[in-house]
Order: C-alpha cells, then sequence, then structure tokens
C-alpha cells in the first residue's frame, strides 16, 4: 500500500473513531492485526461489542465505500475476530455485532453512513 493510501486509511479510521465515539460507543481497540486479516475498530455500544469495518472511497464507483465490504473481506474480518476473541477474555461473553462506517467522498468535504449489523458471522 502508497504513503498517500495508508494516510487516507489512518484519517478515515480517526475520523470513524470521533465520530463513534461522539455517538457514544466506547472505542475498545484500533488496528488490529493478524494473519487472518485485520480489524479497523472494536467498539462497546452499551453492552454490545461491535466490530467495525471503515472504508473510505472518493468516489461512487464500484458501489462506492459501503460497497467495497465484499465475501471475501468479511470473511477475513471474520478470520480476525475469532482469533482476537479467543486471546481478549473480556470480550467473550458480549453480544457482538458487525458494523461498517463509511466515508464516501473526500476527508475534507465527506458523508458518513453508519451500518449497524452489516453482516452476520456465518
Amino acid at each position: 500500500m502508497n504513503d498517500g493510501r495508508r494516510e487516507r486509511g489512518a484519517a478515515a479510521e480517526q475520523l470513524a473513531a470521533n465520530y463513534l465515539a461522539a455517538c457514544g460507543i466506547k472505542i475498545l481497540a484500533r488496528n488490529l492485526r493478524c494473519k487472518a486479516g485485520e480489524i479497523d475498530l472494536v467498539g462497546l455500544d452499551r453492552d454490545v461489542l461491535i466490530i467495525v469495518e471503515v472504508r473510505q472511497r472518493a468516489r461512487l464507483d464500484f458501489g462506492g465505500a459501503a460497497g467495497s465490504v465484499t465475501a471475501a473481506k468479511q470473511r477475513r474480518i471474520l478470520r480476525a475476530t475469532r482469533y482476537y476473541l479467543q486471546r481478549e477474555t473480556s470480550w467473550r461473553g458480549l453480544a457482538m455485532r458487525f458494523d461498517v462506517l463509511a466515508v464516501q467522498g473526500s476527508l475534507c468535504a465527506h458523508q458518513v453512513t453508519w451500518i449497524k449489523d452489516a453482516f452476520r458471522a456465518t
């Protein structure tokens, strides 16, 4: 990944974390990486553990930001979540959902769409 793309991704994740915190979500972890995949944000929405995939797209091509969370990407997120649930014992007993936070447009002029329960573990 080139530096510009990495910087845009980090900025979108910061924007997402701030947005979710303003909505009352407690951010528990950010940028969890393992061989199985990556989790952008982990938060607590009251008593529900939320795994958040952050996507930023400047254009609407191919479904825009939200449409870029493909089935393959969902599988990688699910694998990474299973990995971290084994390590974070405090997360195990909580109800869980998978959300997508889509940032559409530039980071200066954007629209944020929070899709709760965007996909489910199978």
